[in-house]
Protein backbone atom coordinates (compact mmCIF):
# COMPACT_ATOMS: atom_id res chain seq x y z
CA UNK A 1 0.00 0.00 0.00
CA UNK A 2 1.33 3.47 -0.85
CA UNK A 3 0.03 6.99 -0.47
CA UNK A 4 0.84 8.26 -3.97
CA UNK A 5 -2.21 9.25 -6.01
CA UNK A 6 -3.09 7.60 -9.30
CA UNK A 7 -5.29 9.62 -11.64
CA UNK A 8 -7.00 8.46 -14.83
CA UNK A 9 -8.15 11.31 -17.10
CA UNK A 10 -10.15 10.35 -20.22
CA UNK A 11 -10.25 12.32 -23.47
CA UNK A 12 -12.94 11.44 -26.02
CA UNK A 13 -12.33 11.73 -29.76
CA UNK A 14 -15.59 13.06 -31.27
CA UNK A 15 -15.59 11.37 -34.67
CA UNK A 16 -15.14 7.78 -33.52
CA UNK A 17 -15.91 8.18 -29.82
CA UNK A 18 -12.50 6.76 -28.94
CA UNK A 19 -11.21 7.14 -25.39
CA UNK A 20 -7.59 8.14 -24.80
CA UNK A 21 -6.29 8.26 -21.25
CA UNK A 22 -3.68 10.15 -19.30
CA UNK A 23 -2.58 8.04 -16.34
CA UNK A 24 -0.56 10.04 -13.86
CA UNK A 25 1.00 9.97 -10.42
CA UNK A 26 4.08 11.49 -8.77
CA UNK A 27 7.62 10.22 -8.50
CA UNK A 28 9.65 9.91 -5.31
CA UNK A 29 10.44 13.62 -5.45
CA UNK A 30 6.79 14.58 -5.87
CA UNK A 31 7.08 15.52 -9.55
CA UNK A 32 4.12 14.61 -11.82
CA UNK A 33 4.81 11.70 -14.17
CA UNK A 34 2.49 9.79 -16.46
CA UNK A 35 1.59 7.73 -19.46
CA UNK A 36 -0.51 8.53 -22.51
CA UNK A 37 -2.66 5.63 -23.69
CA UNK A 38 -4.18 5.47 -27.18
CA UNK A 39 -3.93 9.10 -28.38
CA UNK A 40 -6.20 9.80 -31.35
CA UNK A 41 -7.09 12.55 -33.83
CA UNK A 42 -7.35 16.25 -33.07
CA UNK A 43 -9.01 17.90 -31.25
CA UNK A 44 -8.69 15.10 -28.71
CA UNK A 45 -4.89 14.93 -28.74
CA UNK A 46 -4.67 18.73 -28.55
CA UNK A 47 -6.82 18.80 -25.40
CA UNK A 48 -4.78 15.95 -23.97
CA UNK A 49 -1.52 17.84 -24.52
CA UNK A 50 -2.97 21.01 -23.00
CA UNK A 51 -3.92 18.97 -19.94
CA UNK A 52 -0.39 17.58 -19.62
CA UNK A 53 1.17 21.02 -19.98
CA UNK A 54 -1.22 22.55 -17.46
CA UNK A 55 -0.28 19.95 -14.88
CA UNK A 56 3.43 19.83 -15.82
CA UNK A 57 3.26 16.05 -16.29
CA UNK A 58 6.33 14.37 -17.78
CA UNK A 59 5.18 11.56 -20.08
CA UNK A 60 7.35 8.48 -19.68
CA UNK A 61 5.52 6.14 -22.05
CA UNK A 62 3.00 6.16 -24.89
CA UNK A 63 1.15 2.87 -24.55
CA UNK A 64 -1.14 1.50 -27.26
CA UNK A 65 -3.75 -1.14 -26.59
CA UNK A 66 -3.78 -1.98 -30.30
CA UNK A 67 -2.87 -0.56 -33.69
CA UNK A 68 -6.13 0.63 -35.25
CA UNK A 69 -6.05 4.21 -36.52
CA UNK A 70 -8.39 5.76 -33.97
CA UNK A 71 -6.08 4.55 -31.17
CA UNK A 72 -2.76 5.64 -32.69
CA UNK A 73 -3.38 8.80 -34.75
CA UNK A 74 -2.04 11.15 -32.07
CA UNK A 75 1.26 9.39 -31.39
CA UNK A 76 3.41 11.77 -33.43
CA UNK A 77 1.92 14.82 -31.68
CA UNK A 78 2.59 13.35 -28.24
CA UNK A 79 6.08 12.22 -29.23
CA UNK A 80 6.87 15.73 -30.51
CA UNK A 81 6.01 17.13 -27.09
CA UNK A 82 7.75 14.32 -25.21
CA UNK A 83 10.57 12.99 -27.40
CA UNK A 84 11.92 10.72 -24.66
CA UNK A 85 8.60 8.90 -24.18
CA UNK A 86 8.86 5.25 -25.23
CA UNK A 87 6.19 4.02 -27.66
CA UNK A 88 5.01 0.51 -26.73
CA UNK A 89 2.64 -1.70 -28.72
CA UNK A 90 2.04 -5.43 -29.04
CA UNK A 91 4.46 -6.82 -31.63
CA UNK A 92 1.80 -8.21 -34.00
CA UNK A 93 0.26 -4.73 -34.36
CA UNK A 94 3.48 -2.75 -34.77
CA UNK A 95 3.35 -2.77 -38.62
CA UNK A 96 0.03 -0.88 -38.40
CA UNK A 97 1.80 2.34 -37.38
CA UNK A 98 3.10 2.89 -40.91
CA UNK A 99 0.42 1.12 -42.95
CA UNK A 100 -2.92 2.85 -43.59
CA UNK A 101 -4.53 -0.36 -44.84
CA UNK A 102 -3.48 -2.42 -41.85
CA UNK A 103 -4.56 0.23 -39.34
CA UNK A 104 -7.91 0.56 -41.14
CA UNK A 105 -7.63 4.29 -41.85
CA UNK A 106 -7.46 3.92 -45.64
CA UNK A 107 -11.06 2.64 -45.97
CA UNK A 108 -12.20 5.85 -44.21
CA UNK A 109 -10.13 8.07 -46.52
CA UNK A 110 -7.88 9.16 -43.64
CA UNK A 111 -4.55 7.49 -44.53
CA UNK A 112 -2.91 7.49 -41.11
CA UNK A 113 0.81 6.75 -41.44
CA UNK A 114 3.00 7.71 -38.53
CA UNK A 115 6.65 8.71 -38.28
CA UNK A 116 6.97 7.15 -34.85
CA UNK A 117 7.78 3.46 -34.55
CA UNK A 118 7.36 1.20 -31.56
CA UNK A 119 10.33 1.23 -29.22
CA UNK A 120 9.28 -1.94 -27.44
CA UNK A 121 6.79 -4.79 -27.43
CA UNK A 122 3.94 -4.90 -24.96
CA UNK A 123 4.46 -8.57 -24.25
CA UNK A 124 1.79 -10.46 -22.28
CA UNK A 125 2.82 -10.92 -18.68
CA UNK A 126 5.45 -8.21 -18.63
CA UNK A 127 5.39 -5.76 -15.70
CA UNK A 128 5.32 -2.00 -16.10
CA UNK A 129 5.93 0.57 -13.40
CA UNK A 130 4.52 4.08 -13.11
CA UNK A 131 5.99 5.54 -9.95
CA UNK A 132 5.07 3.12 -7.15
CA UNK A 133 2.32 1.44 -9.18
CA UNK A 134 2.98 -1.95 -10.73
CA UNK A 135 0.99 -2.85 -13.85
CA UNK A 136 0.74 -6.08 -15.82
CA UNK A 137 0.26 -6.50 -19.57
CA UNK A 138 -2.58 -8.90 -20.43
CA UNK A 139 -3.13 -10.70 -23.74
CA UNK A 140 -6.57 -9.64 -24.98
CA UNK A 141 -5.90 -10.22 -28.67
CA UNK A 142 -8.78 -11.04 -30.97
CA UNK A 143 -10.07 -7.61 -31.95
CA UNK A 144 -6.61 -7.21 -33.47
CA UNK A 145 -3.69 -9.66 -33.44
CA UNK A 146 -1.73 -7.67 -30.86
CA UNK A 147 -4.44 -6.24 -28.61
CA UNK A 148 -3.31 -5.80 -25.01
CA UNK A 149 -4.86 -4.69 -21.74
CA UNK A 150 -3.10 -2.92 -18.87
CA UNK A 151 -3.99 -4.06 -15.35
CA UNK A 152 -3.07 -2.25 -12.15
CA UNK A 153 -4.01 -4.43 -9.17
CA UNK A 154 -3.00 -1.80 -6.64
CA UNK A 155 -5.51 0.66 -8.10
CA UNK A 156 -8.14 -1.95 -8.96
CA UNK A 157 -8.45 -1.03 -12.63
CA UNK A 158 -7.77 -2.34 -16.11
CA UNK A 159 -7.52 -0.43 -19.39
CA UNK A 160 -8.76 -2.72 -22.15
CA UNK A 161 -8.85 -0.82 -25.44
CA UNK A 162 -11.41 -2.41 -27.74
CA UNK A 163 -11.39 -5.89 -26.21
CA UNK A 164 -14.34 -5.38 -23.85
CA UNK A 165 -17.06 -2.74 -23.58
CA UNK A 166 -20.01 -2.21 -21.30
CA UNK A 167 -22.42 -4.93 -22.50
CA UNK A 168 -20.38 -5.57 -25.64
CA UNK A 169 -17.02 -6.67 -27.06
CA UNK A 170 -14.70 -5.46 -29.79
CA UNK A 171 -15.53 -6.08 -33.42
CA UNK A 172 -14.02 -9.20 -34.94
CA UNK A 173 -14.90 -8.68 -38.60
CA UNK A 174 -11.66 -6.84 -39.39
CA UNK A 175 -8.58 -8.33 -41.11
CA UNK A 176 -6.57 -10.12 -38.46
CA UNK A 177 -9.46 -10.38 -36.00
CA UNK A 178 -10.32 -13.68 -34.33
CA UNK A 179 -13.68 -13.97 -32.59
CA UNK A 180 -13.01 -17.15 -30.64
CA UNK A 181 -9.63 -15.90 -29.53
CA UNK A 182 -11.14 -12.68 -28.20
CA UNK A 183 -13.81 -14.50 -26.21
CA UNK A 184 -11.23 -16.91 -24.79
CA UNK A 185 -8.88 -14.10 -23.79
CA UNK A 186 -11.68 -12.14 -22.12
CA UNK A 187 -12.64 -15.17 -20.07
CA UNK A 188 -9.06 -16.22 -19.25
CA UNK A 189 -7.40 -12.84 -18.69
CA UNK A 190 -10.13 -10.33 -17.81
CA UNK A 191 -12.91 -12.33 -16.15
CA UNK A 192 -10.35 -13.82 -13.77
CA UNK A 193 -9.80 -10.34 -12.26
CA UNK A 194 -11.69 -9.30 -9.11
CA UNK A 195 -15.33 -8.33 -9.62
CA UNK A 196 -14.75 -4.79 -8.40
CA UNK A 197 -12.03 -4.08 -10.97
CA UNK A 198 -12.97 -0.93 -12.90
CA UNK A 199 -12.78 -1.39 -16.68
CA UNK A 200 -11.71 1.60 -18.78
CA UNK A 201 -12.87 0.88 -22.32
CA UNK A 202 -11.64 2.18 -25.67
CA UNK A 203 -15.12 3.48 -26.47
CA UNK A 204 -18.06 4.26 -24.22
CA UNK A 205 -18.40 4.32 -20.44
CA UNK A 206 -16.46 2.51 -17.75
CA UNK A 207 -17.85 -0.71 -16.33
CA UNK A 208 -16.64 -3.38 -13.90
CA UNK A 209 -15.46 -6.94 -14.37
CA UNK A 210 -18.29 -8.15 -12.13
CA UNK A 211 -20.95 -6.42 -14.22
CA UNK A 212 -19.62 -7.83 -17.47
CA UNK A 213 -19.14 -11.32 -16.09
CA UNK A 214 -22.76 -11.39 -14.98
CA UNK A 215 -24.53 -9.63 -17.83
CA UNK A 216 -22.43 -9.12 -20.96
CA UNK A 217 -24.56 -10.78 -23.66
CA UNK A 218 -21.52 -11.82 -25.71
CA UNK A 219 -20.02 -13.78 -22.85
CA UNK A 220 -23.02 -15.75 -21.64
CA UNK A 221 -22.87 -19.52 -21.84
CA UNK A 222 -25.83 -19.64 -24.20
CA UNK A 223 -24.13 -17.27 -26.62
CA UNK A 224 -20.86 -19.14 -26.57
CA UNK A 225 -22.58 -22.47 -27.22
CA UNK A 226 -23.81 -20.97 -30.49
CA UNK A 227 -20.41 -19.64 -31.58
Amino acid sequence: MNDAPLTIDPFVEPRFGENAFVVSTVDAAGAPIGWVIDPSFPPQVDRLLEHLAGRAVTVEKILLTHGHADHIAGIDAVRAAFPDAAVMLGAPDQPMLADANRNLSAPFGLSVTLQARADADLAPGMPLWLGPFRWQVLDTSGHSPGSRSLYCPGAGLVIVGDALFAASIGRTDFPGSDHRRLLTNIRDHLFTLPDETVVYCGHGPTTTIGNERKSNPFLTDSYQRGV
